[in-house]
């Protein structure tokens, strides 16, 4: 197997606009996480609708693979309680968001001039990233054969403004970007989880496992996420019953009864990335660094995303799997990104 071990960010030649899109990289990691229970805090009165209690305890965060190398070194980390969405954001809750406050998502604004001087202002229409097979096998160093800039792709039109939501009210929403994310946190009264938070909901007490729900990839026989089988990009034989969103809960939940916390779509959590954080992180209730850094693109911003996507397999992308980090730069979105929230103890 060949490893993929960069960020893949692709220039738009026809635009000359900057497309940040998820990590793909290869192998797995190892924990030491604490048991979970689905338990009540004594201080909360009412259950949150949808959320699962994640009770707090200590676990290790990080990986010791070496492909894995901006998740190095593992470390201790202890974390107070919180609930977690039970699933991803779906385009149904997006959209109860939409028409209470009138939000309309970077993808659906068209670039500001400013913010591009070279580029003609005809050039700079509204729209996001679309993964869009290519016909035949192609090299997979070059990520523009198989993303595409879509003008009117949006969260209501995820692979282009021929496509819809309609019918489709249980998929994870899609071209959201990050500050889209945290505005739908705040009007549900939530927020993003820490990339902390993100790991240590998503290994439910496994250690030492390469993949979040355990040591096979198939167990059973049988695909327990939504993830890219077949050649890639070209080749999506869709055993798993989906060639691009499965809707939320298609799959059996973790330990912790939480879904989709592998596959199906890339989340967005609150901590800016640095592939150097993990020597220098508090070990209790970290936050993430203060500022963004990624050497191959220094000059983006860009936070953590977690879980990987149906574009993720043991092939190409494996950052699905345990311990692993993505990363995207703060405006970008694509139609396998996506997000869900947490919320502390009140």
């Amino acid at each position: 197997m060949r490893n993929y071990q960069r960020h893949t960010s692709a220039i738009l030649k026809a635009l000359g606009i900057a497309l940040s899109l998820s990590a793909c990289q290869t192998k797995t990691t190892t924990e030491t996480a604490s048991p979970s229970t689905a338990l009540v805090p004594a201080q909360m009165d009412t259950v949150p609708p949808k959320m699962i209690w994640v009770e707090g305890g200590t676990f290790t965060m990080g990986s010791s693979e070496a492909d894995f190398w901006d998740a190095h070194p593992q470390h201790p980390v202890t974390l107070d309680g919180f609930w977690m969405d039970e699933h991803e954001v779906t385009n149904a809750e997006f959209a109860a968001f939409v028409a209470a406050t009138g939000y309309r998502t970077v993808a659906e604004i068209a670039p500001d001039p400013k913010d591009f001087p070279n580029v003609p202002v005809e050039s700079l229409v509204a729209g996001s990233a679309v993964f869009t097979p290519p016909t035949e096998a192609v090299s997979l160093e070059n990520p523009l054969q198989w993303w595409t800039y879509m003008a009117g792709a949006d969260w209501r039109h995820p692979q282009g403004p021929q496509t819809t939501i309609n019918g489709r009210p249980n998929d994870p929403v899609v071209q959201v970007c990050y500050e889209d994310a945290v505005a739908y946190a705040q009007w549900a009264g939530k927020r993003l989880p820490t990339e902390a938070e993100w790991e240590y909901a998503a290994r439910a007490g496994n250690e030492s496992q390469p993949y979040y729900w355990g040591t096979e990839l198939k167990p059973g026989g049988k695909w327990v996420a939504n993830i890219f089988q077949g050649a890639f990009p070209e080749g999506n034989t869709s055993e798993d019953g989906y060639t691009t969103l499965a809707p939320v809960k298609s799959f059996s939940a973790n330990a912790r009864g939480l879904y989709d916390m592998e596959g199906n779509v890339w989340e967005w959590c609150q901590d800016f990335y640095r592939p150097d954080y993990y020597a220098q992180s508090p070990a209790k209730n970290p936050q993430g660094p203060n500022d963004s850094l990624d050497p191959d693109e220094p000059g983006a911003v860009k936070r953590v995303q977690r879980g990987g996507s149906f574009l993720c397999s043991d092939a190409y992308c494996i950052r699905y799997k345990a311990g692993s980090r993505g990363k995207g730069e703060v405006k970008s979105a694509s139609n396998n990104l996506g997000f869900r929230c947490v919320k502390d103890k009140s």
